[in-house]
């Protein structure tokens, strides 16, 4: 068994019923696939069983590298890279599915870079199916007025629908992690608010949930240099607190902030 990495955050998942609950929940026959932190490759086996069209590996680790290029030869295309690294939409020419084991010490530094590079017109994916720390998870998909709502939540739903698959428990991996995992699914949207620049959304939502526990007057005087107009147009009461407003209440704010 090869030694996992505290380093590079690496858990390695063995449980046959979890990787198995993984490929069904979406088609993978002939479809383009991309697979971040494969590991030794046991997603990856139960992946090709499925008979995708085209199916890249991302593994930042070079032990790891040669474990995958001896195990799966000409049948994948290997990155010896950081995910971090890497320009999706340059390399990739085809949606990809995307599946993903993401070390947990920089899980939410993968999805915010991806959902902030988004085109307003495409997406590089048909869909993404990632496993996070259960911590986090929670924090992705809590709703507004809940202790665990903030800036990822706002972020992740801009223009994802995002769904919970399961959780999965530490004996599911080696070696165990010390937290629970959980699977979440994440489809593009239809119809989201377009934005000129996404850090805008990105700064608001810093300067709002930076002081989660007062008042959002002071965020919002800071964001329209004391003018309570936009307050009274939105309709936002000054005296809630950040958890306090929804996802879209956050989008009017930077359309307001960009239209300025």
């Amino acid at each position: 068994m090869i030694k996992a990495k505290k380093s590079l955050g690496q858990n390695f998942l063995t449980d046959q019923n979890i990787l198995e609950k993984i490929i069904g929940i979406t088609k993978i026959e002939k479809k383009s696939i991309l697979e971040v932190g494969p590991g030794t490759g046991n997603l990856t086996s139960f992946i090709l069983k499925k008979n995708p069209n085209k199916f890249f590996l991302v593994e930042k680790d070079e032990n790891l590298v040669s474990i995958l290029k001896s195990k799966f030869n000409d049948k994948v295309t290997i990155i010896n890279d950081d995910i971090l690294n890497i320009e999706e939409k340059k390399l990739f020419k085809e949606k990809l599915i995307v599946f993903g084991n993401l070390p947990y010490n920089i899980s939410t530094e993968i999805l915010c870079k991806w959902i902030l590079n988004l085109d307003s017109d495409k997406f590089w994916f048909n869909c993404l199916i990632l496993m996070f720390q259960k911590e986090v998870a929670d924090r992705i998909v809590s709703n507004f007025n809940s202790a665990k709502y903030g800036r990822l939540s706002v972020l992740s739903n801009w223009k994802l629908v995002v769904t919970k698959i399961c959780d999965i428990k530490p004996n599911s991996f080696y070696p165990k992690p010390k937290v629970d995992s959980s699977l979440l699914y994440f489809k593009p949207k239809k119809n989201y608010y377009n934005f000129k620049n996404s850090k805008n959304l990105e700064m608001i939502t810093r300067i709002f949930f930076n002081q989660r526990r007062k008042m959002i007057k002071k965020p919002f005087n800071q964001i329209f240099n004391g003018n309570l107009e936009i307050a009274n147009k939105l309709n936002i009461d000054l005296n809630l607190r950040p958890q306090n407003l929804d996802h879209d209440t956050y989008y009017k704010i930077t359309e307001e902030y960009e239209n300025l």
